[in-house]
């Protein structure tokens, strides 16, 4: 496919990767692996409308990996370049062969199995270049910050609105058979203003992102919404220490998720550092809890046809009523559990997590009304999950509702539970979804949490 975005078509990639799989075979070696990718992109920032910075970026490299040995005996050697002469791929081919001679041998390491990979992958449509011109962006940004600073008098001042714009393919093969590669594009407008002054001065941000530029939200209202955020933390109490139940806006629910992801992933399992240790076929959630991954949604940010490996995706049911159905497995960490790789090489594919008691009417303030009493959280700070125990701790801020009605903002609070408890304890998923990179979620309801205050 040709494209006027690229200095490369997939077919030349297509034409290098086969070069590299010929020179590591010369080479004598057992198996080997290549990706190759171009990209090119724009990010400007404004800050209170004045330029801030202006970023263009034009890249390409080929990763090698080359495999020795048989099958349980294989040693493993990576190397990469940003040349694409023919030389230089010998010589990137070269090094990849020579540190593989002198690496210890890995009994799970090696290419994945030739019945698992993605022969004919699909077009999911995944590319929509935005060729808009520094000026063009510069006047996106400056319109989304122009709305926020228009709210109101009291927002002073903002931490800068950015647009963002990136075009990119690659081409990946292996000697088994694989070879595949496809456009792709990810798009964002994102504003952060600062309301009030001195020691009172609160900030919130708010950002749009998408693969196709004719789907971003119009700069006018993400500056708007942010500015809103920013001005309703104003003014903010601290609370006592207390247990009660804790609503997490959509965009920190996709965190959960996260951390779900994380601590049924293969490295963690395979390492036991995880507190979901054997939880396959284990009830993880509250019974009516779904989570679902589909990679084949096109035009989605969290699609792809196969995975880093080149294994095909598919779609699967993670969670079905509460029960865990599989995990997120690479082909090196499925081996070390001896199990098959579920496509997950490099991470989940359009995961979304629902809950069988959602009616199409629990939009957000229908989800306050669920709380009655209790702490909306919007913002959360610090790392504070420990993945062997499930201890969570992390400082926040957010509101304080009752009878279902925010009352006003807080901050300076820490909030705290075991994930085991708090995946047991949602009662309810808000219709409010809201896609954050590859997770899909509404607000999440946990029905109880330590709430530590002054």
């Amino acid at each position: 496919m040709s494209n006027p975005v690229f200095t490369h078509s997939q077919d030349q990639l297509k034409q290098i990767a086969q070069d590299v799989l010929r020179f590591a075979r010369e080479k004598g070696a057992s198996d080997a692996s290549v990706e190759i990718s171009e990209g090119s992109g724009l990010a400007v920032t404004v800050r209170k409308g004045k330029i801030e910075t202006i970023e263009q970026n034009k890249d390409k490299g080929i990763g090698v990996t080359v495999y020795l040995g048989e099958q349980g005996h294989i040693r493993r050697g990576n190397a990469s370049t940003s040349d694409f002469s023919t030389k230089s791929l010998q010589d990137t081919v070269d090094a990849a062969y020579n540190i593989a001679r002198f690496t210890a041998e890995d009994d799970c390491a090696g290419l994945p199995d030739a019945d698992t990979l993605e022969l004919a992958p699909r077009d999911l449509a995944l590319c929509y270049p935005w060729l808009i011109s520094t000026e063009e962006a510069v006047d996106i940004a400056t319109r989304c910050e122009a709305a926020a600073f228009a709210v109101d008098k009291r927002v002073t001042n903002s931490e800068g609105a950015s647009v963002y714009a990136q075009q990119s393919h690659f081409m990946s093969a292996n000697s088994r058979g694989f070879m595949g590669g496809y456009p792709y594009s990810r798009h964002t407008i994102s504003v952060a203003p600062i309301a009030g002054k001195g020691a009172s001065m609160q900030r919130d941000d708010w950002y749009s992102s998408t693969r196709d530029p004719k789907k971003l939200a119009r700069p006018e209202d993400i500056g708007r919404y942010a500015a809103e955020r920013a001005l309703a933390r104003l003014n903010g109490r601290k609370l006592d220490t207390r247990k009660c139940p804790v609503l997490f806006e959509a965009p920190l629910a996709a965190g959960l998720l996260g951390a779900f992801v994380q601590a049924i992933s293969g490295g963690a399992l395979y390492r036991k550092s995880t507190f979901l240790l054997d939880s396959l076929g284990q009830a993880v959630f509250a019974p009516h809890i779904q989570v679902v991954e589909d990679p084949h949604v096109v035009g989605a940010v969290g699609s792809a046809p196969f995975d880093e490996e080149g294994v095909k995706t598919s779609r699967r049911e993670v969670v079905r009523d509460g029960v865990v159905q599989g995990y997120f497995l690479s082909t090196y960490s499925a081996r070390k559990l001896g199990m098959k790789t579920t496509g997950n090489a490099g991470g989940s594919h359009n995961l979304s997590i629902v809950s069988s008691l959602t009616k199409s009417s629990d939009n957000f303030k229908a989800m306050l009304k669920k709380m009655d009493t209790g702490l909306l959280v919007t913002e959360l700070m610090g790392q504070g999950v420990n993945y062997v125990t499930g201890d969570y701790s992390r400082g926040a801020s957010g509101y304080w509702v009752e009878k279902g009605v925010i009352q006003y903002p807080v901050e300076e609070i820490t909030i705290a539970g075991n994930m085991k408890d708090m995946f047991q304890q949602i009662v309810a998923i808000g219709a409010d979804t809201l896609v954050r990179g590859t997770k899909e979620t509404g607000s999440i309801l946990i029905e109880n949490m330590t709430v530590a205050g002054s």
